[in-house]
C-alpha cells in the first residue's frame, strides 16, 4: 500500500507543477486552486507513504520520477526543449531511483 501512496504522490505532484505553470504567477484563479489541491493531497499521501518506507527511499523515489515526468509533461504539454545533457541527467536520477530502491535499505 506504502508504494501506492508514493504513486500517487508523485502523481499528484506533478499534475500540480503543470498546474502551477498554468497558473502563470497564482494570476488565474482555477489553476491555482488545482495546484494548491494537489499539493495538499500529495503531501498527503506522502505521509502516509513514510509511515511504512524510510525517508531516504521515499524522499528519493518522489523527487526523483517526479522530476522526470515533469520534464516529460513539460516537453510534450508546454512543448519546451531539452537537450542532451538532460536527457543524460534524466536517465541518471532514474538509474539513482533505482539502485536505491534496490539496495538503499541494506545497512
Amino acid at each position: 500500500m506504502s508504494y501506492l501512496f508514493l504513486i500517487l504522490a508523485i502523481v499528484l505532484e506533478v499534475v500540480g507543477s503543470a498546474f502551477l505553470k498554468s497558473s502563470e504567477g497564482f494570476s488565474k484563479l482555477v489553476p491555482t486552486i488545482a495546484t494548491l489541491i494537489s499539493f495538499v493531497l500529495c503531501f498527503f499521501f506522502l505521509s502516509k507513504t513514510l509511515q511504512n518506507l524510510p525517508l531516504n527511499i521515499t524522499y528519493a523515489t518522489w523527487a526523483g520520477l517526479g522530476l522526470v515526468l515533469t520534464t516529460i509533461i513539460s516537453v510534450i504539454v508546454f512543448r519546451e526543449q531539452i537537450n542532451l545533457i538532460s536527457v543524460i541527467s534524466i536517465f541518471l536520477i532514474i538509474l539513482g531511483v533505482v539502485l536505491l530502491n534496490t539496495f538503499g535499505s541494506l545497512h
